[in-house]
């Protein structure tokens, strides 16, 4: 089951990739100020995540 799909046209500008890849780690260190483990912990899989199908494992499409 893939919960995002990283093939979609919304995902092509490096720039939105980048930003969604570091909203969740932005929001564990916020969660982390407050003292919620929990919430950061599940925040910062959110953004491992992302970042592993966004950033790590991006392939540029040929077909443009």
């Amino acid at each position: 089951m893939r919960l995002i799909d990283p093939a979609h046209p919304f995902y092509r500008p490096k720039w939105r990739r980048y930003l969604l890849v570091a909203a969740p780690f932005i929001w564990a260190g916020v969660e982390l100020s407050f003292g919620n483990p929990i919430w950061r912990y599940l925040s910062a899989a959110i953004g491992g995540y992302l970042a592993w199908h966004l950033v790590l494992n991006w392939r540029e499409d040929d077909s443009d």
